[in-house]
């Protein structure tokens, strides 16, 4: 179930129509052209940490940026009032104010596993004291990736925000404030749903490296099957609370954020507006209701570039 370390590497594809945006190569990306019968959208699969390996970016992605006249992205990173909201949003509901602590709530197991990784990665015990079960698993994620090299900053949505502020290019999110909070913190569940998430997480960070790898050569050939096969390694059987429970989790993750996003692509392409948009590429890339099977089930025409 890598597709719970995928979240934050997309939690981590775009516009254009014309043959001058094809380069030489052949050579397929992550991004595809989604058109009705008079206008075209862009939709480029983002990874939301990323390296210096990754750029530049092929021209063929590039310059249907430089031609759009607007970016969308899930929500723009890149504004502080939008970063202050987050956090205290984060504050509020993923961190406990109760007076409980991680401890308290989660199985001695795997409670004994955080601590593990805390030790192997020279945190102090108790960095995560007083996180919430989901935010805990979230953050583990996070730290995971940068200790293996990956920045944030250098990440696909992060790059195209920062070219189109330098070319005043408007910036749509299509997502808010609250709706991104949700999926990094939850609300007010119970803590099964986080404690499976944690458990989930610290399973499977031994193999991040490994897996967080294979999704990088997979979006640098722009193989989105390949991309889909490192998003579902996990192979543990389940019981059939905790199925119930990945399957609240990659609704909450994915699928009801993947319905939202494919109908705003559409109302931009009703509206004939001329879009350059960055999603996390799991988005694009999962194998069941994924925003381009759902654009296409739409009647919209779509050809990956």
């Amino acid at each position: 179930m890598f597709r719970l370390l995928v979240a934050t590497l997309c939690s981590l594809l775009f516009l254009a129509g014309c043959s001058a945006l094809k380069d030489d190569s052949g050579k397929k990306h992550l991004f595809w052209k989604v058109s009705d019968s008079n206008s075209t959208v862009y939709l480029l699969g983002s990874l939301h940490f990323a390296d210096s390996s990754f750029y530049p970016l092929d021209t063929i992605i590039e310059n249907a940026f430089d031609r759009a006249e607007e970016l969308a992205v899930e929500i723009d990173v890149t504004d502080d009032s939008i970063l202050r909201q987050i956090s205290l949003i984060t504050e509020q509901q993923g961190f406990f104010h109760d007076g409980r602590i991680l401890d308290s709530v989660i199985p001695a197991s795997v409670s004994k596993s955080l601590d593990s990784l805390c030790l192997a990665w020279k945190l102090p015990l108790g960095s995560f004291s007083r996180y919430k079960p989901l935010s805990a698993g979230m953050t583990v994620t996070a730290v995971g990736l940068v200790r293996l090299g990956y920045d944030a900053k250098l990440g696909i949505d992060v790059h195209f925000l920062e070219r189109a502020r330098d070319a005043g290019k408007n910036v749509v999110s299509l997502e808010t404030v609250e709706e991104q909070a949700f999926v990094l913190t939850g609300d007010d569940d119970s803590d099964s749903l986080g404690i499976f998430y944690l458990e989930t997480i610290l399973r499977e960070t031994p193999s991040l490296d490994s897996a967080t790898r294979g999704m990088m050569r997979a979006w640098k050939a722009g193989d989105d099957s390949l991309f889909c096969v490192n998003m579902n390694l996990d192979t543990v059987q389940l019981s059939p609370a905790d199925s119930l429970f990945k399957k609240e989790i990659n609704e909450r993750i994915y699928y009801s954020r993947n319905r939202k996003m494919a109908e705003k692509i559409a109302d931009f392409l009703t509206e004939d507006r001329n879009m350059f948009v960055v999603v996390g590429a799991a988005h694009l890339a999962g194998n069941h209701e994924n925003v381009i099977d759902l654009l296409r089930a739409k009647g919209f025409v779509i050809e990956q570039l």
